[in-house]
């Protein structure tokens, strides 16, 4: 395994593997042999780094979510997990009653939510920091003023350590930044958003994105990486729920456009010279990226942890990293 430095703080900052695991459907659509197979394998190959979400996975019953982190607290009182193994949750999108969703009736970003939504990850992973607290979806009924300090009151109690932001439009990431910076408190360091290495049109209008798609790591986040060093991007959905490889999972329909093939043809060719799958292609271009990214991946089995953690040690030559980039 590879590790990457997240954060800048040194009170919050954190050593994690480049490689994360996503825990989305433990406890729910992957029974709890299944996921602490996958648990325990991650750790044993050196793995530190877990994702979930107040709000996982609520649309597979039609609850308000919670069955992922559940699973992760039993998982880490059952084999005596500390915190050498880092685990990041979100809060914002949980629904605020049964038969709802983050769409309609989200628990949003408010001093009261933040504070009682990070209470309840925290009773349910059994930990007394959350290492990574994010807000997983926008508020905007809510002034960002006010979701900046309640954040930052969690870590200065500490009770929370970083602190990340997912499916925002990066102005609001930038004002809110300046806010914290302002007022001398901590800000967002960790953004998480869908990226992969085919890219999708990001005009396509979405339930919470009547504008077109925030929630993918397009031109403007990229090069706000770029200007801030001490940010880390993590990646979710890198493999596209397996379209890349399987034949049963169609590609996403926001891939659909020219720019597609000739770089699933890179991707292809790649692959064949490395002797590793198009997944681990991906993996590994993501992992060695000039800017600082750690792939968020998902896994209903050990065989596709397997797969994954097989891409950390995959060396791509500078020519090859070139192609990959270069396709268009």
């Amino acid at each position: 395994m590879k590790y990457r430095t997240i954060g800048t703080n040194p009170s919050t900052r954190r050593e994690v593997s480049v490689l994360a695991l996503g825990a989305m459907l433990f406890g729910s659509r992957t029974d709890e042999e299944t996921s602490y197979a996958v648990l325990d394998r991650y750790v044993e190959a050196g793995g530190t780094f877990i994702d979930t979400s107040d709000n996982y996975a609520f649309w597979e019953d039609g609850g308000q979510g919670g069955q992922s982190e559940e699973l992760l607290g039993r998982w880490r009182r059952s084999r005596g997990v500390g915190d050498e193994i880092v685990i990041a949750t979100k809060l914002g999108a949980r629904p605020l009653a049964p038969g709802t969703g983050y769409v309609d009736n989200a628990e949003g970003l408010s001093a009261k939510v933040i504070r009682e939504s990070a209470e309840r990850s925290r009773d349910r992973l059994g930990v007394d920091r959350l290492d990574v607290l994010y807000a997983h979806i926008e508020d905007r009924d809510v002034p960002l003023q006010e979701t900046v300090e309640g954040f930052a009151e969690l870590v200065a109690e500490g009770t929370v350590g970083l602190l990340g932001v997912s499916n925002h439009a990066i102005w609001r990431v930038e004002r809110a930044r300046a806010l914290a910076v302002k007022a001398g408190l901590p800000g967002y360091e960790v953004l998480q958003y869908a990226h992969s290495h085919l890219r999708p049109r990001i005009d396509v209008p979405e339930g919470l994105f009547p504008d077109g798609s925030l929630g993918h790591a397009g031109p403007e986040l990229l090069s706000y990486l770029r200007a801030e060093p001490g940010l880390t991007l993590v990646a979710y959905s890198p493999l596209l729920k397996g379209a890349y490889t399987r034949p049963d999972v169609s590609l996403p329909g926001d891939f659909d456009h020219p720019g597609t093939p000739p770089r699933l043809k890179v991707l292809r060719e790649v692959a064949r010279e490395t002797g590793a799958t198009v997944n681990q292609v991906v993996l590994a271009w993501q992992i060695g990226a000039e800017l600082p990214i750690l792939p968020l991946v998902g896994a209903s089995s050990v065989a596709q942890l397997e797969e994954s953690l097989a891409a950390v040690d995959l060396e791509l030559t500078p020519e090859q990293r070139d192609r990959l980039d270069a396709a268009h």
